[in-house]
């Protein structure tokens, strides 16, 4: 049956109209003259022209006489942004980067470079053109987008990390990609001002969660008063297994503010209602006796899983609000606030394809697996920062920040089970609660420049220190969807604990000559893992508590130092050689220790003894680059020791007899990733406005060592060997290629294709059958996007996701051709 879905966004004409009547916007008007639309570059852009122009040394009373410049305001569409050179702005050293000389390559793009290229749905959309990234992004307003990067896969959100400006918006609660992904979601579309990324360990200011990198998000702060606002929808027809349908979703977004004497802020807000394509299929081993409408079909290692309807086939409200106000101390000091919410409301009906022989009618057929997909979930999460920074330039400069993130609301409600015949459930039921969870995290940091500004020596140096805190109880609920929170107070489990790290570390980046530079680092972190408590239950088919078992969890603790050492050669102003070398720990995360869960059939189990993961990474960059484009090959190789991985095999359940699949966190001895990748943009080629972007890697991944290993082959039964197989989720190639046509400042054309190889979900490699739910399929995806300013006020967007309509997995379903339509209007 064909539905079409309604959309419930708000209009953007209404808050056009809203947001003009604001008396601090219109006085910027007067009756002769109309205020263009603005596009507000970031402090950190403003901060990246200051340091490319490269004074020459000076004393810090010098410097403190140097008045902070007024950040430019563009005319929609703005100049190309750039370093003060010429330079294009997204091939110009990222301001983090100047700022404490830090050794890593980068990649960035600027708000102005998403705006014309990008099918901007989601604020991780704008990183999916960058080099040897990836986000899993299965649908519109997906609260679960990891971010994979060149040797770390879409289960590994622990392996890097994500800031908007002084906020971690990384979970590092967990390492996977459900409670551990990255919260995006209080990201504001239109407070992007630019995006870097980082690769690898080889910063000492960053912790070892950075092995896989570091995505810097900055946002814009206006300069004077400016108001936007944009609506996005998009629709993707949808017809696989017995689902046809068409998913809509659209976005309203809006942000305002204004600069005022020293204080200056902005606020942006988003409003997304998005209706999701199955997110997961329902399978089992047979076809229930007495039904029809099965689609016979295997899973990923070539068993039985016959599809016999949707899983999570999800609703979505989010709304998000961001505060963000920065105050001049004095002219050289800035102290900054953020404050961001987050609410989602999403409801889960899934369907069944199966209908009875006997009746004609749809039926369950008591598979207990459409249960756990049938769900109302509520959250509200909260989120603070602040920081206080100097940007004298001169002999000493100071960076002190902290932020920290609370689940307010976080429900989940499920009935327990499925009525007996037909498409009903068990009125009682699950409350899985997260509330309660939290983190903080706090930095201090300091540069010296014994020399002065740009001198042949800076000296950078800090502390952090970090808490993650778990709260995962599931109670029993008489009434599933009616019970108050804590339902009846019976516990089916319950998962908490708590880490800290802290750490203290220190740089030195030496002009050896002005074309040589050495950078050497180091970081010495203490980690430890407390109060770490369990509790789990057998119970039967009907839901009732049979056997109750807990348990206090050891304390563990670590102590570890990780050096650093970078090596930058400038053979002349157009090449540059660097190699670069770090050691980095990843502690493992307090769920990876303490939460253990049970979804839809399938069991996860932590592990209370896991020691931290040992990094050692290295790569060789060799750049040839101009002002309006680079090239850049990259040979990398990377060990990592004690590999903490989670891993699917099949168990017998001691009171049915029967094999569920089960999921088990462990350390794997050792693992080996080498590769290389090869970059390149160039603007202008050939003509004036056309531009050209790709890139290549490829990565050889093994597992060297696994000694606890005792898995078998799950189609013929016997032992089998991870050693020399590949590692998971690490796709041998990846590549991206586009291209973008300006030929004025009214239009842009963009086309561009995004490419992954075959990979790997068992450590065994024995998920070897491709396109079924479950696998990981190797896939090639074409998008398309037409950029429009149609007057200085208005802009509109036209594009296409998936062009060709790709079908593919990578576990879940991913999306379909989605038609993407945009208008922004800019006051």
């Amino acid at each position: 049956m064909f539905r079409y879905r309604a959309l419930s966004g708000a209009s953007t004409f209404v808050l056009c109209s809203a947001l003009s009547a604001i008396p601090s916007m219109t006085k910027a008007q007067t009756a002769d003259q109309t205020l263009p639309p603005v596009t507000v570059e970031a402090p950190s852009q403003r901060q990246a022209i200051r340091s490319a122009k490269k004074p020459a040394q000076r004393s810090s009373a010098a410097a403190v006489r140097r008045r902070k410049p007024v950040a430019t305001v563009a005319t929609n569409p703005p100049a190309p942004q750039g370093d003060g050179s010429g330079v294009t702005a997204s091939l110009a050293t990222p301001p983090i980067k100047q700022r404490f000389q830090l050794p890593q390559e980068s990649y960035s793009i600027t708000a102005k470079q998403i705006d014309e290229t990008i099918n901007l749905k989601d604020p991780e959309d704008a990183v999916k053109y960058f080099p040897g990234l990836f986000v899993r992004k299965r649908n519109d307003g997906d609260n679960q987008a990891v971010l994979a990067t060149r040797t770390w896969g879409l289960n590994s959100s622990a392996r890097t990390l994500i800031y908007y400006d002084n906020l971690l918006i990384s979970a590092l609660i967990n390492n996977n990609n459900t409670n551990g992904s990255p919260h995006w979601n209080l990201i504001p579309t239109e407070g992007i001002g630019r995006i870097d990324f980082l690769d690898g360990p080889f910063a000492a200011a960053y912790p070892g969660n950075s092995i896989g990198g570091v995505l810097l998000i900055t946002s814009k702060m206006p300069d004077h008063a400016f108001a936007t606002a944009k609506e996005t929808v998009s629709v993707m027809p949808w017809n696989q297994y017995g689902t046809k349908d068409t998913y809509a979703s659209s976005l309203t977004s809006a942000a305002a503010g204004n600069r005022v004497g020293n204080l200056s802020w902005l606020l942006s807000v988003n409003y997304q209602d998005s209706y999701q394509q199955p997110l997961t299929y329902t399978t089992n081993a047979t076809i229930p006796a007495g039904t029809t409408g099965a689609f016979p079909a295997l899973n990923k290692q070539g068993l039985p899983a016959d599809v016999v309807g949707t899983g999570a086939l999800a609703h979505s409200l989010q709304t998000n609000a961001n505060l963000r106000l920065a105050y001049d101390i004095t002219p050289l000091v800035q102290m900054t606030y953020s404050l961001g919410i987050w609410n989602n409301n999403q409801t889960s009906n899934p369907q069944t394809y199966l209908t009875s022989t006997a009746t004609g009618a749809p039926t369950f057929a008591g598979i207990t697996g459409f249960a756990s997909n049938k769900y109302i979930w509520d959250e509200t999460h909260l989120s603070n920062a602040v920081a206080i920074r100097s940007d004298t330039k001169g002999v000493f400069d100071f960076d002190v920040s902290a932020s920290s993130y609370n689940y307010l609301q976080d429900t989940q409600l499920n009935p327990f089970t499925v009525a007996a015949t037909g498409t009903g459930y068990s009125l009682n039921g699950k409350i899985t609660r997260m509330d309660g969870t939290n983190w903080q995290n706090a930095d201090a940091k300091g540069i010296w420049r014994p020399y002065g500004y740009d001198g042949p020596q800076e000296i950078s140096f800090g502390t952090h220190v970090d808490r993650y805190e778990l709260e995962n109880p599931v109670y029993a609920s008489s009434v599933w969807n009616a019970t108050s929170s804590t339902g009846t107070g019976q516990l089916y489990s319950d998962g908490e604990g708590e880490t800290w790290t802290k750490a203290v570390w220190v740089q030195d980046a030496w002009k050896i000559v002005p074309n040589l530079k050495l950078t050497l680092g180091g970081r010495l972190e203490s980690w430890e893992a407390i109060n770490g408590y369990n509790l789990n239950t057998t119970t039967s088919a009907a839901g009732a508590i049979t056997s109750t078992a807990s348990i206090s969890q050891p304390n563990l603790q670590s102590t570890n130092f990780s050096p650093k050492a970078s090596l930058s050669y400038d053979p002349n102003k157009d090449w540059n050689i660097t190699a670069n070398f770090g050691e980095a720990y990843r502690y493992p995360t307090v769920a990876e220790l303490y939460q253990s869960i049970s979804v839809g059939g399938l069991a996860t189990f932590a592990n209370p003894n896991l020691t931290p993961e040992q990094d050692l990474n290295g790569e060789l960059n060799i750049e040839r680059h101009w002002n309006d484009g680079r090239v850049r090959l990259t040979l990398f190789e990377e060990r990592t020791n004690n590999a903490i991985i989670s891993q699917t095999n099949l168990a017998t359940n001691p009171t049915t007899g029967a094999q569920v699949p089960t999921t088990t966190v462990g350390n794997v001895a050792a693992i080996r990733m080498q590769g290389v990748e090869l970059s390149a943009e160039k603007d202008n080629v050939v003509i004036s406005g056309l531009q050209l972007f790709g890139s290549m890697t490829y990565v050889d991944s093994r597992i060297l060592s696994d000694p606890t290993w005792a898995g078998t082959n799950p189609l013929t039964g016997l032992p089998d060997t991870v050693v020399g197989k590949r590692v998971p989720y690490v796709p041998d190639w990846r590549a991206r290629a586009g291209v973008t046509y300006r030929p004025n400042e009214k239009w842009a054309f963009t086309v561009a294709a995004r490419y992954s190889g075959k990979q790997y979900s068992t450590l065994d490699n024995t998920d070897i059958i491709s396109h079924v739910y479950g696998a990981f399929d190797n896939y090639v995806v074409a998008d398309m996007k037409i950029h429009y300013n149609a007057t200085q006020n208005f802009a509109f967007d036209f594009g296409i996701d998936n062009v060709f309509n790709e079908q593919y997995f990578l576990f879940h379903p991913f999306p379909g051709r989605t038609y993407v339509l945009a208008g922004k209007y800019t006051f």
